[in-house]
């Protein structure tokens, strides 16, 4: 946020009057449809692309509000201008091809700037909403009922979050924690009494999941209903920072907080540059999802969110009809009057798809899902909502619409590299001249809304991971939107061996060779013709728009190429004060290095006499809670620890997640990220493809650390002086 000094323009007196808004409104209107419609020889667009670049440049080195919205404006000006040229100058087909070509790009064209002025409307005015206190008196307090729904996955996915559940800072009286078990597993039903948490299951599995949380709402009664997948382990603050809202307003029927993922997903994992690139789900997590409350539209992501049961019942239980019922289930809440929250506070965190594949395949459910909704209960004509909550709802349905565009941007520079075909009719001059402003003014607006949560970029590298993949399920869903069941992502697992994923690349990887041939193709092409001709321009401007193709693509193809993964529990970086017990009586102050499930790496200097394979005690702490953890030390150096969790029974399990997953601030710095810079982003694009033909002594030295590792935390890399404990 600005300071109030930076807003200047927008607290002029003429500004805030109604009538000077009106009038400053129909005068901007009137002054970018002339902008628009004005034709020019493409010398004089060329020369306005310039001085709209200077000016850009200009202001964006002005803070405020004000001046990004302003930025934002000048952008969309600037690509609805380029595509007004596009349909009145450059639609001269001769041919079928041509026409089918031609007509295909510009209907991505038009897809992608629809889906660029959207995002400017949803994301250009976050909403900073802060938790509510509770009250004083605790028995105002309602009833909380905790649904961990649960199919497939192994119990050691499941236990931390019920562990984490039970340990919530909520009244005992008040709080209930259910295993939801639609596997009917018996070892699920025995942990469930064992740690005194319920166990409701059923003899089917109609709707999935959706029919799981339905059927446990028919077999409880708290006032509130806070749903947790069975990966994602709750802070024991959750309850603390949410309800609050709850309860100030009557009318909110969810509120929800953002889902973090304390492993890495694939792009993290197995690209080069991924852990110096915000984690993909930052944008929605991050902004989106503020701007979506801005409006009044923020959506139930399924998880880590509290959701008021008579606003549940009111729409007869979560729909079942599409496999997204979590914004299909807020988006009927909306239609029935009900008010929805987001809480830009980390207060769970689960586990990532691990595998590309595993990706790919969450992301088509998701796809097809927003798809069914926007074909059964279109938000644009659905009752009840209003013209923004409409615009915010539709813009998360049509975002998954992406995949035909993006594949038409991939393909189009072949039309005329390998088949000769001209599908936009006009100068190499003029197309530059026009899409060139177009292209860099969206990138340098949305790295300014966007840079602290997403890279210049990595959207395109993220849709083309997806969309040839999601394309044929956007086109069938589309034509039947009730086709397609729930699926189960796995996640958890280790990978003795790293491998090059072909059915997770392989289409990708057949895009990849005719970008290729299309680039030999322009090669030749630009040598057969004179430089000044039009053949060698159109040659050379086809060849750049192929290679950055091909550059999106490659860097996909890199995420497909799995490391080796020998740990069982990912591991967090965390900075907490410690003390080792040992053995004989003594104490050892340290840090934490980092913390997973299975151990810790600690900063802490060795004690005389001390031997490896040692029990200890390790006093963490929490809060203002210290808690005890049985341990055995693997490794201890001069001054760096590894030790092993050796939990006894359930208890000391319990004690360990709440430990390690449960601490109120265990994920304060979740989007702490370094700000984008689109030419360094591009850099960092170009480097990843190099994970293609990783090996070597940096492979090499991956898979010696980590089976170094395998059995608890990782090597500690050498102690920053700062660090060294007195």
């Amino acid at each position: 946020m600005s300071g109030p000094g930076r807003e200047r323009l927008a607290r002029l007196p003429f500004v805030r009057t109604r009538a000077g808004g009106i009038l400053a409104t129909a005068i901007g209107l009137f002054a970018a449809l002339v902008v628009v419609v004005t034709p020019l020889e493409p010398e004089d667009q060329a020369y306005l692309a310039i001085g709209g670049l200077m000016l850009f440049l200009l202001a964006n080195l002005l803070r405020g509000r004000t001046v990004t919205l302003a930025l934002s404006a000048l952008s969309c000006l600037v690509s609805i201008r380029y595509l007004f040229w596009r349909l009145t100058d450059t639609l001269d087909y001769s041919g079928f091809w041509q026409t089918f070509l031609g007509t295909g790009l510009l209907l991505a064209e038009i897809y992608a700037v629809a889906a660029l002025v959207l995002s400017y409307f949803q994301s250009l005015w976050p909403l900073e909403r802060k938790p509510v206190p509770l009250p004083e008196d605790v028995a105002l307090w309602p009833s909380i009922d905790v649904f961990i729904p649960s199919y497939n996955e192994p119990l050691e996915v499941v236990k931390p979050t019920v562990f984490a559940a039970l340990a919530l800072d909520w009244p005992a009286e008040k709080l209930n924690v259910y295993l939801l078990d639609d596997g009917r597993r018996d070892e699920f039903r025995r942990f469930a009494e064992a740690v005194g948490a319920g166990y409701v299951t059923r003899p089917d599995n109609k709707g999935a999941k959706a029919g799981n949380i339905n059927h446990a709402l028919g077999e409880t009664a708290g006032e509130y209903v806070v749903v947790f997948d069975c990966d994602h382990v709750p802070t024991r603050a959750f309850l603390q920072l949410t309800v609050g809202w709850m309860l100030r307003d009557r009318d909110l029927c969810m509120v929800q907080t953002p889902h973090h993922f304390y492993s890495p997903d694939p792009f993290e994992r197995n690209l080069v540059t991924g852990s110096r690139v915000p984690n993909e789900g930052l944008l929605f997590y991050g902004l989106i999802q503020q701007g979506n409350d801005f409006w009044g539209g923020a959506f139930f992501c399924g998880s880590c969110a509290v959701l008021r049961r008579e606003a549940l019942e009111d729409i007869g239980g979560v729909p079942t009809e599409t496999v997204t019922e979590d914004c299909h289930a807020s988006l009927r809440m909306q239609r029935r009057g009900w008010r929805t929250a987001y809480l830009r506070v980390p207060l769970a965190a689960g586990l990532a798809t691990d595998r590309l594949m595993l990706h790919i395949g969450q992301r088509m459910r998701w796809g097809r899902g927003m798809i069914q909704i926007l074909r059964l209960e279109n938000p644009l004509t659905a009752d009840g909502l209003g013209l923004p909550q409409r615009l915010c709802y539709f813009m998360a349905m049509f975002h998954f619409l992406f995949p035909l565009p993006r594949f038409v941007f991939l393909t189009a520079p072949l039309a005329y590299l390998l088949l000769g075909e001209t599908i936009i009719a006009a100068s190499p001059l003029a197309i530059v001249a026009y899409a060139g402003p177009h292209i860099i003014h969206s990138i340098m607006t949305a790295s300014r809304i966007q840079g602290r949560v997403r890279h210049s970029f990595w959207s395109e590298i993220y849709e083309a991971v997806l969309s040839v993949y999601l394309l044929p399920v956007t086109l069938a869903t589309l034509l039947d939107p009730r086709r397609g069941r729930f699926n189960v992502t796995d996640k958890g697992g280790t990978l003795e061996e790293g491998f090059f994923d072909l059915r997770a690349v392989g289409p990708n990887m057949v895009l990849s060779l005719f970008l290729m041939a299309g680039l030999a193709a322009g090669l030749l092409g630009l040598l057969a013709n004179a430089p000044q001709s039009l053949e060698f321009q159109a040659y050379a401007l086809n060849l750049v728009w192929a290679t950055l193709c091909l550059l999106t693509v490659l860097t996909g193809l890199a995420v497909g190429r799995e490391r080796r993964q020998v740990r069982e529990r990912a591991r967090i970086d965390a900075e907490v004060p410690v003390r080792i017990l040992l053995p004989d009586g003594r104490g050892v102050a340290g840090e934490t290095r980092d913390l997973s499930l299975g151990g810790a790496a600690i900063y802490a200097d060795r004690p005389d006499g001390m031997a490896d394979a040692t029990l200890v005690t390790l006093e963490l702490a929490c809060g203002a809670e210290t808690i005890a953890l049985p341990a055995e030390v693997l490794r201890w150096s001069e001054d760096r620890l590894q030790l092993r969790f050796a939990p006894q029974d359930l208890h000391d399990e319990g004690q360990i997640v709440r430990a390690v997953l449960g601490r109120a601030d265990a994920w304060v710095g979740w989007d702490a990220v370094r700000a984008d810079r689109p030419l360094r982003s591009l850099g960092e694009v170009v480097v990843s493809i190099g994970g293609l033909v990783r090996g070597g002594s940096q492979f090499s030295l991956r898979r010696k650390r980590a089976a170094a590792g395998a059995a608890g935390p990782a090597v500690a890399a050498p102690r920053p002086a700062r660090r060294r404990a007195a």
